[in-house]
């Protein structure tokens, strides 16, 4: 379980970002956070991950305070995170991320589960290095295989529909849906998509840096996509949500 307390962040000698967050993830939920454009989503992911300290607050992960460990402590406290933008690693082969980021050796059928999920055949992809020859599309399939990977306590996904296709985005979402039913640990996506939504335990609507919204989705929904169906955000100054 992931427990926020009263999260707050900012830029240095700038404004505040983050102003008083609280919620729960509970183990075994699939938690989508949503809101407008700039309403401090992806600054919420990068904290709970660790790319960034709260200037207050605490972050708790199974009743462990983990607010001052960094990224790679959580990591090895069971937080996983996929950017928004992926990170390239010349000289590592997709396998090799794979197996680091699974602790483990795998073998061919591991590997094309894995990113079968992503919609990626495992023999066009395995040795290849992640370098300029994949594109954005492709890299941020992998990386999001190197999260699903790790089996961790808390996996978080932030915006996995950018720079992917319809037909990968459907196997995405299928993915999603599918851990969601087995999930033995807390899944969190950042994303506008009214699909992510609908799968959604609980979702937590951020906006202006504050909780605006949060429950189970068959309440908060409803008020997102209104008569709409969610053209403008009733909670976020009409910014767009979905």
């Amino acid at each position: 379980m992931l427990e926020l307390m009263h999260i707050a962040w900012g830029l240095p000698g700038g404004e505040e970002i983050i102003k008083d967050v609280s919620f729960i993830a509970p183990t075994g939920r699939l938690v989508v956070v949503t809101g407008p454009n700039g309403g401090g989503k992806t600054s919420l992911a990068k904290l709970i991950a660790g790319l960034e300290t709260p200037s207050a607050g605490h972050i708790l992960l199974d009743g462990q305070d983990i607010t001052g460990l960094d990224i790679t402590a959580r990591a090895r406290a069971g937080v996983g995170y996929a950017f928004q933008q992926p990170v390239r690693f010349k000289g590592l082969t997709v396998r090799d991320l794979l197996e680091l980021a699974a602790g483990r050796p795998m073998d061919e059928t591991a590997l094309c589960e894995v990113l079968g999920k992503v919609g990626l055949c495992a023999n066009e992809y395995i040795g290849r290095e992640l370098n300029a020859s994949l594109s954005g599309g492709e890299i941020k399939r992998i990386e999001i295989a190197s999260v699903l990977a790790r089996k961790a306590k808390l996996s978080i996904f932030d915006e996995p529909e950018a720079g992917i296709d319809l037909w990968s985005f459907a196997r995405l979402v299928d993915t999603f849906e599918e851990l969601r039913k087995n999930a033995e640990g807390t899944l969190m996506i950042i994303s506008h998509q009214e699909r992510i939504l609908a799968i959604a335990d609980e979702i937590v609507v951020i906006a202006e840096g504050r909780v605006r919204a949060a429950g189970p989705r068959e309440e908060i929904l409803p008020t997102l996509l209104g008569n709409e169906r969610a053209a403008r955000c009733p909670l976020g100054k009409g910014s767009a949500v979905v």
